[in-house]
């Protein structure tokens, strides 16, 4: 935490001399300019060519000016962004907050772990490891926390996100420059939108137009600065008229390009920063540096190609100005060239476009990953194997605070599959979601919770937390015997890691212990890993038939000086103590 209590302090006092320089230059600009308007009046009213050239240098100072404040206005956006980001790092380590978006739009009810792992939403582990700013960085991240990696592409995460994980200065610049840019997924898909769109090149009358009426113009007009022949001056006016007419005939094709896309410039423009961000680094790790590779265009970087993009927006925005509008194309049709340079780009670059953005996605997803592994330099990089092993030491939930949180050790072999027993709150769900959240973290590249880890990545089928579907007409146990099915149809098909809290809830004692044995007895037959947490003790008997796949794990509880007291430790054999007659007792319910 000291570190980001350091860049707070520095970007802080960063932040403040520029400010400082900001406010100078913005009251030079302010007297340049009066001094300018001055100079003006004082030649109007002198003739005096001094204050011709005073106006011109006064003029061109503004403007130098200008850049000066554009490039100081984006650095204390920056710097103010770097400041934000460092704050939000030490409130979430003192756990005070946790100021990152939650990716709730991403939920998604029907998957097989997503709702019941609280992979999204408040407090949800997406959120925890958020550090994304764009649309699309926050889309990768939450297709990655979805999806389960072959063994070869978790590797090569593990090597990218650890490189990432030393770079925190260009994390944060990174980070920060997404901040800036305000990204969203409306100007996301817009982008995507112009790109499919099919745009016909113009025809080559109308290239030869474009070029023949401007120079026409232009001729007619220098011939009459030349000569003082109003006849010249006639036809460069009609010339003028001709080139809005031609322009009218451009008018939908232009609007139909830019439709909906004010502004989109900006971000063109930010992601063409991040671009070149990560053009500019050497990486060592062979993910980083495919990735980087991808961003080679036609022996040009893809930033530069960005750029241009930007350009042709921004200049294309210049429609909209009716002065402006009507000086550039009456002149030389400024936005039928603008248009044609568009739709050449676009024809060049439509199928490397959403590559390059995919590619800024999975920076920030890695950068998301290795600032999680930063924070928490006691996680590890599981070892993976593809022997259907796996074992954990000291693990735990990575959400829980680390002050408090109890590791455990768990191994699935030679047993494979868990009966879970143990009283009201003593850890079961909480021990459950530790096995599910760390396979995901496993399965995506990311590390875990634990001191050590070996693990063979599996898909991740659960059956924790459903509710009642009122919009579907569905009961609660409808919906849970709906998830029990797609977990046997997901194993017909694969191994997978498996687990079941309580289920068939919905039914009565003797149907649910047997609904449950059976459960039991076919997921394994189906050779899936995992756990079941049950309150029934004789499911936990189903060991006996199955001594070799089976074995009984609980959590215990301890009534001391009339309190309870939980140590939320994995121990072997079935839960002896009770706690719900006690609590209920001691909290006057009976």
């Amino acid at each position: 935490m000291e570190i980001y209590k350091s860049n707070s302090q520095n970007y802080s006092q960063e932040l403040k001399a520029i400010n400082t320089k900001y406010n100078s230059i913005s009251f030079l600009r302010f007297i340049s300019i009066l001094l300018f308007l001055g100079s003006l009046f004082y030649y109007i009213k002198t003739s005096e060519s001094v204050f011709v050239i005073a106006a011109i240098i006064l003029f061109a100072s503004f403007l130098f000016l200008m850049r000066i404040h554009s490039k100081l206005s984006f650095q204390k956006k920056i710097k103010t962004a770097l400041v934000e980001i460092n704050e939000n790092e030490i409130n979430y380590l003192d756990r005070k907050s946790i100021p990152f978006e939650n990716g709730a739009e991403f939920n998604d009810f029907h998957h097989p772990y997503a709702y019941d792992l609280d992979i999204f939403g408040a407090h949800s582990l997406f959120q925890n490891l958020n550090r994304t700013a764009t649309f699309i960085g926050k889309k990768t991240l939450a297709k990655q926390l979805l999806t389960l990696l072959p063994n070869e592409e978790i590797l090569k995460n593990h090597q990218a996100v650890q490189e990432l994980k030393d770079k925190l200065n260009w994390r944060q610049d990174f980070l920060a420059c997404a901040k800036v840019g305000q990204d969203n997924e409306t100007f996301y898909k817009i982008l995507l939108q112009w790109r499919l769109y099919n745009s016909k090149p113009l025809s080559k009358g109308a290239v030869i137009i474009s070029y023949l009426f401007p120079a026409l113009f232009a001729s007619c007009l220098i011939a009459y600065l030349l000569t003082s022949n109003m006849v010249f001056l006639k036809y460069s006016s009609f010339l003028f008229v001709v080139n809005l007419g031609v322009l009218g005939n451009f008018t939908k094709r232009i609007q139909m390009e830019i439709a909906q896309s004010e502004n989109i410039n900006t971000i063109i423009s930010q992601y063409s920063l991040l671009v070149q961000k990560i053009e500019n680094v050497n990486f060592k790790s062979e993910k980083l540096k495919d990735l980087q590779q991808k961003l080679n265009f036609k022996n040009q970087k893809a930033s530069a190609h960005l750029q241009k993009l930007a350009e042709l927006f921004s200049n294309m925005e210049t429609i909209g100005n009716f002065v402006t509008a009507l000086l550039f194309n009456g002149t030389f049709l400024f936005n039928v060239h603008v248009l044609k340079s568009m739709i050449a780009w676009k024809k060049e670059h439509a199928g490397v476009l959403e590559e390059w953005l995919e590619v800024i996605g999975e920076f920030e997803m890695l950068n998301s990953l290795a600032n999680f592994s930063y924070n928490n330099p006691e996680f590890v990089y599981p070892t993976l194997n593809t022997n259907f092993e796996i074992n954990f030491s000291n693990l735990s939930h990575p959400l829980l605070n680390p002050a408090t949180r109890v590791g455990n050790e768990v191994q699935f072999h030679p047993q494979s599959f868990m009966i879970l027993t143990g009283s009201n709150m003593s850890g079961k769900s909480t021990f459950l979601r530790s096995l599910g959240v760390n396979m995901v973290l496993s399965g995506m590249g990311a590390p875990v919770c634990a001191s050590q880890a070996n693990v063979h990545p599996l898909p991740v089928l659960v059956s924790m937390r459903l509710s009642d579907s009122l919009s579907d007409s569905e009961s609660y146990f409808f919906a849970e015997i709906k998830r029990l099915k797609q977990i046997m149809d997901e194993l017909e098909a694969n191994p997978a890691f498996v687990l079941l809290d309580e289920i068939l809830r919905g039914t009565n004692s003797d149907d649910k212990r047997n609904g449950t044995i059976e459960v039991v007895k076919k997921v394994i037959a189906k050779k899936a890993i995992g756990a079941i947490a049950t309150h029934d003790i004789e499911v936990c008997l189903t060991t006996n038939e199955y001594p070799d796949i089976l074995t009984n794990k609980c959590f215990e509880v301890e009534i001391s000086n009339n309190e309870l007291h939980f140590d939320y430790t994995l121990r072997d054999g079935i839960c002896k103590n009770k706690s719900a007659t006690f609590l209920m007792k001691k909290m006057g319910v009976i």
